[in-house]
């Protein structure tokens, strides 16, 4: 099956231009579109879920034939094959002129707020020549829209993210704040990166940005707030994108020129599964104007592949493949310094790079995990391939305490918000990491076996 769609895609691509200059063709296929196709499904069959996979359901789940459907032995040239067909893809988009979105300060550094916010709003013809494949209207955009908003300004307030993905994003030095957790669920806290969870700033944080979400105005060249006076430590000093990616209480909403309210009690706490639940609402891929009471929904391309996943993609097989190559940091840091945080490397204003294939890996997943959150299914995917579901989808959920009436971290508070909390637990297992064949396709063909784990055994 992968033999096939490798070789339509290809054939598709030799007869594709590598874009198209009209602006009505914008999102027909091309041939940049085919080779990311194929490179990601390439990345697919060269992951841990179908590369040998030593789970006895795997191994003993056979097509009509009785041959096996996925590897029990593992294969590493498939990473090699992955390797290659991201190569080729980056090649041929890099001949074609496209790049990694980015916009400048006024002294030309790079700003990273307003680049990686843009790289979901900007279409091709705008510029954005990260776009490899994308909907040319994304059709579900307006209800996006509506569950990312504050409830008190006028959305369903329910579309949020959880703590781990907090968790997850760099302090502004390049560190990762939280290096893992404890079995009672507390976080083992990165001392170096400076980052806290106690305690509220004193005074507004301003960066070299032309970004204005938090309170700031567009004609400062030079700098503009990023965290207003009394932001909980937890949500300050944090790297560019968990800015543009994640709402969380207290920060301020410029459509409705206010303060957001996820505590019980503020406005945009309903009581209600749209409290929001875990107490942050997504911001990313929500345009910046959008203005639900006065029916404002600025336009937005539905970007399904982009350059900034490619260069991912490339690193993390290359890694499994070749794991001194130095395109593996090369590429690495092309997506950290779009960013806005250090580099890995050895200069001054570096961090010194993951030693070793194992920590590379984990420093791969993890700017996977930050860069391309929220976007699409494509961490879900991620943890399916690298055959995770039961590690990193099931069990407790945490969260800020959306019935803490009180804007306080103290735990011995009657009611305090700011206090991680379980929230409603996940009962994904293994088997998720596929979804069941419907009985009425293998009605129709009875050559079709049911995925491991849905047939009741």
């Amino acid at each position: 099956m992968i033999d096939w769609i490798d070789a339509e895609l290809q054939d598709a691509a030799s007869k594709l231009p590598a874009y198209y200059n009209e602006s009505r063709k914008y999102g027909r296929a091309t041939s940049v579109m085919c080779m990311a196709v194929r490179a990601r499904m390439l990345l697919f069959a060269a992951s841990p879920l179908v590369n040998g996979n030593q789970r006895p359901a795997y191994a003993n789940y056979v097509n009509n034939k009785g041959e096996n459907v996925f590897d029990a032995q593992y294969k590493p040239e498939k990473w090699e094959r992955a390797v290659d067909a991201c190569r080729e893809l980056i090649e041929l988009a890099h001949n074609n002129g496209y790049a990694l979105y980015k916009e400048y300060n006024a002294d030309g550094t790079i700003d990273p707020f307003l680049s990686y916010s843009n790289m979901s709003y900007k279409e091709f013809k705008d510029g954005n020549k990260e776009i490899l494949f994308a909907r040319p209207f994304d059709c579900n955009y307006n209800e996006h829209n509506k569950h990312a908003t504050p409830f008190n300004s006028s959305g369903n307030g329910g579309f949020g993210v959880n703590q781990t993905l907090v968790d997850a994003f760099f302090m502004k030095n390049g560190l990762p704040p939280i290096l893992g957790y404890n079995t009672d669920g507390s976080p083992v806290i990165n001392t170096a990166s400076g980052y806290s969870e106690t305690g509220f700033s004193t005074a507004d944080e301003r960066r070299k940005t032309k970004w204005i979400e938090a309170q700031g105005a567009s004609s400062n060249n030079t700098e503009n707030p990023v965290t207003n006076t009394g932001t909980f430590n937890m949500y300050c000093n944090r790297e560019p994108r968990f800015y543009a990616s994640v709402l969380f209480d207290n920060a301020y909403y410029r459509i409705s020129n206010r303060r957001v309210e996820f505590y019980a009690g503020g406005v945009d706490n309903n009581g209600t599964q749209d409290s929001p639940e875990n107490g942050y609402l997504v911001r990313k891929r929500v345009h910046p104007n959008v203005d639900r009471k006065n029916g404002v929904m600025p336009y937005r391309p539905g970007i399904l592949y982009r350059l900034g996943e490619a260069y991912l993609n490339y690193a993390e097989a290359l890694n499994e493949w070749d794991p001194t190559h130095p395109d593996i940091l090369f590429y690495l840091n092309e997506i950290r310094e779009r960013a806005g945080i250090p580099t890995y490397g050895s200069s001054v204003d570096e961090i010194p790079a993951p030693v070793g294939q194992d920590e590379m890996r984990k420093a791969i997943y993890r700017e996977r995990r930050v860069e391309l959150n929220c976007e699409f299914a494509v961490r879900f995917d991620d943890i399916r391939r690298w055959d995770k579901v039961e590690e990193l989808l099931k069990g407790d959920v945490y969260g800020m305490n959306r019935y803490g009436r009180n804007r306080s971290d103290d735990p011995a508070n009657t009611s305090p918000f700011y206090v991680r909390t379980k929230c409603t637990p996940r009962a994904f297992t293994w088997k998720n990491s596929w979804f069941p064949i419907h009985q009425n396709q293998i009605d129709k063909n009875p050559n079709l076996r049911q995925l491991p784990g849905w047939s009741g055994e």
